[in-house]
């Protein structure tokens, strides 16, 4: 199925990347391999992880600690956000109708 990125989405992706590469050089790069084999999985397996409010699922990152969220859509899957474990947990909630 086709992935799509709200544009805060894309940039939390992006600013992890950025931020693990400021932590450790490769850090980033293995971050955004998982975050795009985790993607992959959702596209795969679209129903398979939880509902966390009505049509928004949640799928865990490996080895990180982030949350891809996300909406089954018609015609693809619409990543709400790329969220970290410890940020307030439903502050992405004004992302969605």
């Amino acid at each position: 199925m086709k992935i799509e990125f709200l544009p805060e989405a894309k940039a939390e992706l992006y600013d992890a990347v950025n931020y693990y590469e400021l932590q450790v050089k490769g850090l980033g790069v293995t971050f955004k391999s998982t975050a795009k084999s985790t993607i992959k999985r959702v596209a795969t397996f679209p129903t398979a992880w939880t509902e966390i409010k009505p049509n928004i699922r949640r799928c865990i990152m490996h080895k990180f600690p982030y949350n891809v969220l996300y909406s089954i859509e018609k015609d693809c899957i619409l990543i709400i956000a790329i969220a970290h474990h410890h940020r307030n947990p439903n502050y992405w909630t004004n992302r969605v109708k």
